[in-house]
């Protein structure tokens, strides 16, 4: 009966029934988390069931080893690194779980707050560090190391890293500022102040990637992005405006030239892929030039690049609706004015 009565035999049999109970309680509650996810709009059950795996059991062990060493006669010596131990794993568990529930929180908002956008994985990465910078300060201050040398040598080394790193600390701070503010979206087609344009592949820590029509790749420092003038195309939207110059002679019917050419721009913008099918083309004529009157025609597209090929199939048509309609499109011509005088002087030689 003393031996059965002996902590070393009851306090390991506890431990295992702790450990039985609890994760039975942990599968029924998780259990419950996932069915009431299939009854709830938000669908968060899910997420906390598998967010909470890992966390409960740390705790679940801690726990068990909080148990133990109150019922185990261990010596003096034992009893802090025990309490130390569960302490640990406690802190790990928080932390655990608090980075689950910040990225599941900034993932399921990246689509609706216009300043998180979690593609580039730069804030996803952001948040981390901090999650678990701030974790390994209370850990090192739980086992009694204290952080206020670290935290000191940790500014001055800061400082001395970010004067040594300037450049590149500029382009991560230029990464984060087109994450959150969005001027440029990865997928936008751009145009930068140098003149290349493309589409928008990447946005990393230090360079954005803009792969060009000709697939050819360009890696473009952050800070240059945010601090150069950027066409974007994709903003406000996507449809965007392709316009064409055309000059017909002094002596067409500009009437019967707009009704031409209207007409034919609206059968290009009903027919041709890429053009927006339900836009009223217009002209407007602008310049008396020196063989030409010259006017705009304005189509419209339902993105930049589509205006290559709505532009084609345009002057193939208006051109041989041209031809049809017996409307000219003038070669430059120039009309010398010589005076009589010196065309005699020309005569004579």
């Amino acid at each position: 009966m003393q031996f059965i009565s002996s902590p070393w035999l009851y306090g390991p049999a506890l431990f295992l029934i702790w450990l039985l109970v609890a994760y039975s309680v942990k599968g029924i509650f998780l259990g419950a988390l996932k069915k009431w996810d299939e009854r709830s709009a938000r669908k968060w059950g899910q997420f906390l069931a598998e967010g909470l795996t890992i966390p409960l059991n740390i705790l679940i062990l801690g726990g068990g080893l909080a148990l133990l060493e109150s019922l185990l006669p261990l010596p003096p010596e034992f009893d802090q690194p025990m309490l130390l131990a569960v302490k640990i794993l406690i802190i790990l568990s928080v932390f655990f779980f608090l980075d689950r529930l910040i990225l599941e929180f900034l993932h399921r908002f990246a689509g609706k707050v216009h300043t998180i956008d979690l593609r580039g994985g730069i804030v996803q990465t952001v948040v981390r560090v901090v999650i678990f910078s701030f974790g390994l300060m209370i850990l090192l201050d739980a086992i009694g190391i204290s952080i206020t040398p670290l935290v000191a040598s940790l500014g001055i080394g800061s400082l001395t890293i970010a004067l040594g790193l300037q450049e590149t600390m500029s382009n991560l701070i230029a990464g984060l500022y087109i994450v959150t503010e969005r001027p440029v979206r990865v997928g936008d087609f751009i145009k930068l102040e140098s003149g290349e344009e493309g589409y928008v592949t990447d946005i990393g820590w230090r360079n954005t990637r803009i792969r060009m029509l000709p697939d050819i790749m360009v890696v473009a420092p952050n800070n240059k992005i945010i601090s150069s003038t950027i066409h974007n195309y994709y903003l406000p939207t996507k449809e965007t405006a392709a316009l064409l110059q055309v000059g017909v002679a002094y002596g067409s019917d500009l009437e019967k030239v707009e009704r031409v050419t209207v007409e034919t721009a609206r059968e290009v913008q009903k027919k041709v892929q890429g053009a927006v099918a339900n836009f009223e083309p217009l002209i407007r004529y602008h310049t008396f030039a020196d063989s030409s009157i010259n006017f705009t025609v304005v189509l419209r597209v339902k993105e930049f690049t589509d205006q290559f090929l709505v532009k084609h199939e345009f002057i193939k048509a208006l051109h041989t609706r041209y031809q049809k309609e017996g409307i000219v499109i003038p070669y430059p011509v120039r009309t010398l004015d010589i005076p009589q005088e010196a065309l005699r002087r020309i005569a004579q030689t």
